[in-house]
């Protein structure tokens, strides 16, 4: 049997032994296309331009190309339909994809089939003065929240409670907004958009009514029509802010709040018309009310869910990409893991910026991981670093580490955590707190 190609746009080292572990890998070769730095350690997305070099690298090639991937967010989402369509391998159309990630044309779109479930809205243009009154005149008062039409992660979105806090944050969008913008609008160009639409470009921000609750992510796929929610991993934020503490899987919602986010799922992704590609949509369950908001859909799987799903279910959920892609339904088992449950936790510190001294050395990681087996231990920072430097950071923090773990219960899975916290030594200098 012929081995097939899959390419995978900003392929490491790391998800490379992810995806060399799936089933059915050994009748598989995995290219990268397009360096990883690219589009992991920048905050600079010269879109145009990596499509090209993209597609230069594909025509190079002498064997045949079956499939073309991507686990990222922006830009590797995004330039996926298109750089899928030059050379014919299968994903969803740009149009549904924009229907997800440009968020007002997703909020109108939403409000067609589940109006119910998502909350008051509005465009705004960043650089327009009066664009406070003009969010008043739309039905949204303090407090609400603001984000770019495009984003990624929670860069750039910010809780506004007064007219100060507006003022700060549409600096802040002024400033930075454009490194999204130019290149999220070269990808617009690119698509059919309704007038109403194409009006709000990623210059634009949102302005939402606060929601909040239990906040949990509906992981799924869509495969020749048919919507296939199969997991749900619970978001857990430290008290008191918005910045993430740790995912968990599976989650802990009640069975009857999982079963309606999974139907609404399978609403919204069948009405917007997405199909052979996987999604995850953000949820809200606000347990006082009884009510569940959708927050946001997402184009990909979640990378950061990958570990949790293997550690879980005994492989990684980029099954569920490369089988789509390969245009065959996805082989995803279910808890055959080695774990009963697992979690990403985020080791923050909540500086408003720093110089690192010092992080844990190679031989602490190794001694931690072995101490408590199945964990991974990614450090996101080097001695002498800005943390003002890192890319995708939220507005109130700056993650150091990331560390995947399991075990055989939640407690346990917190407790391990703890002890293991305690020893992971970072040291900063110049601290701006």
């Amino acid at each position: 049997m012929s081995h097939r190609n899959i390419f995978v746009v900003g392929l490491n080292a790391f998800n490379r032994e992810r995806l060399e572990s799936l089933r059915g890998a050994r009748h598989y070769r995995f290219h990268g296309v397009i360096e990883p730095e690219a589009v992991y350690d920048t905050e600079v997305f010269p879109i145009e331009d990596m499509l090209d070099r993209a597609e230069a690298e594909l025509r190079d090639f002498t064997g045949s190309i079956d499939a073309i991937v991507g686990y990222m967010d922006f830009p590797v989402s995004t330039m996926l339909p298109l750089l899928c369509n030059r050379f014919a391998t299968r994903t969803t159309s740009l149009e549904s994809l924009l229907k997800c990630e440009h968020k007002y044309w997703s909020r109108l779109t939403q409000r067609e089939v589940i109006g119910n479930y998502i909350p008051r809205f509005t465009a705004f243009d960043p650089f327009d003065d009066d664009a406070l009154s003009r969010i008043g005149e739309a039905g949204l008062y303090f407090p609400f929240f603001v984000k770019p039409i495009k984003s990624s992660g929670s860069r750039l979105g910010f809780r506004i409670d007064s007219p100060e806090d507006f003022s700060a944050a549409v600096t802040r969008l002024r400033e930075d907004i454009g490194l999204i913008s130019e290149p999220f609008n070269f990808v617009l160009d690119q698509a059919q958009l309704p007038d109403s639409v194409r009006a709000v470009d990623g210059g634009h921000c949102m302005a939402e009514e606060i929601i909040g609750g239990w906040q949990c992510t509906v992981e799924g796929y869509v495969f020749q029509g048919q919507v296939v929610p199969y997991g749900i991993v619970d978001s857990i934020r430290y008290p008191q802010v918005l910045s993430f503490f740790y995912y968990r899987y599976p989650s802990r919602l009640p069975g009857r709040i999982q079963d309606k986010m999974r139907e609404l799922s399978a609403t919204v992704m069948a009405h917007i018309g997405y199909d052979n590609a996987a999604f995850n949509i953000e949820y809200f369950w606000d347990e006082v009310q009884n009510r569940i908001w959708l927050l946001e859909i997402n184009t990909r799987i979640s990378q950061s869910h990958c570990d949790l799903f293997e550690k879980v279910d005994g492989v990684s959920h980029q099954q569920v990409t490369v089988d789509l892609a390969l245009g065959q339904p996805p082989d995803m088992p279910s808890r055959q893991g080695a774990f009963a449950v697992a979690g990403k936790f985020f080791y923050r510190v909540f500086f408003v910026d720093a110089t690192v001294s010092r992080v844990p050395s190679a031989q602490e990681i190794e001694a931690l991981e072995q101490e408590f087996p199945g964990t991974l231990i990614a450090l996101q920072v080097s001695v002498g670093m800005r943390l003002s430097s890192l890319p995708e950071q939220d507005s109130y923090s700056f993650a150091l580490a990331y560390i995947w773990m399991g075990a055989d219960n939640d407690d346990a899975l917190e407790y391990n955590y703890a002890r293991l916290a305690e020893r992971l030594i970072f040291e900063f200098e110049d601290i701006v707190g």
